[in-house]
């Protein structure tokens, strides 16, 4: 696969990973309020991420400033790996769509934690708007917008279960993005076609 095959990739999920969250967010109310139901097992829900996968956070002053320069850093990186292996002529279609695929994923969040905090307000109670005069961050300071929502079904862990015994549980509970599909089907086909992936012709 040729580099401008691949930028392609890339530029075409970030494209829609950004026009999907730009359109939630100034057009659906944080949380429950604004969701939508498409089916009883996926739903439109705008909630916003501060920190990395599942809402992790570092804490401290500096934690999401921390957490935007190593994703910067480690999007170079990417960014790097995918440009050896296309330069080097021998590595698999598998494994340059795999790069692209994490690439735009993680770029498109970074675009949401560098530039999201100082071009809209916050969507607490009311639809955001694009290009806020009031912002609700600072540069390096944006939350990342999450919106897609499958709970597939939910119930209660039998009593005999252990630690989670008798507890409620519902399965799909993450809410994530196009971003976050890009990575997990990047890294996904790594895991599960990892010998055509890193195959090397003699």
């Amino acid at each position: 696969m040729t580099l401008r095959k691949a930028y392609l990739i890339v530029f075409i999920i970030l494209l829609v990973d950004q026009l999907s969250k730009i359109y939630i967010k100034t057009n659906f109310v944080y949380g429950e309020s604004g969701q939508i139901d498409v089916t009883s097992w996926f739903k439109i829900l705008l909630i916003e991420n501060e920190g990395m996968a599942w809402g992790t956070v570092i804490p401290g002053v500096y934690g999401k400033l921390f957490l935007t320069v190593f994703r910067l850093v480690a999007v170079t990186g990417i960014g790097y790996w995918l440009w050896d292996s296309i330069e080097r002529k021998h590595s698999s279609n598998y494994l340059v769509v795999a790069i692209s695929l994490i690439l735009a994923g993680a770029f498109g969040n970074i675009i949401d934690s560098v530039f999201y905090g100082v071009i809209f307000d916050d969507s607490y109670g009311h639809l955001a708007t694009l290009f806020s005069e009031n912002p609700y961050g600072s540069w390096f300071h944006g939350k990342v917008v999450d919106m897609l929502y499958f709970p597939l079904f939910e119930g209660n862990w039998p009593e005999w279960f252990p630690i989670w015994g008798g507890q409620h549980f519902k399965f799909f509970n993450a809410i994530f993005n196009i971003a976050d599909m890009a990575i997990s089907t990047g890294v996904g086909i790594l895991i599960f076609f990892n010998k055509k992936a890193f195959h090397h012709q003699h």
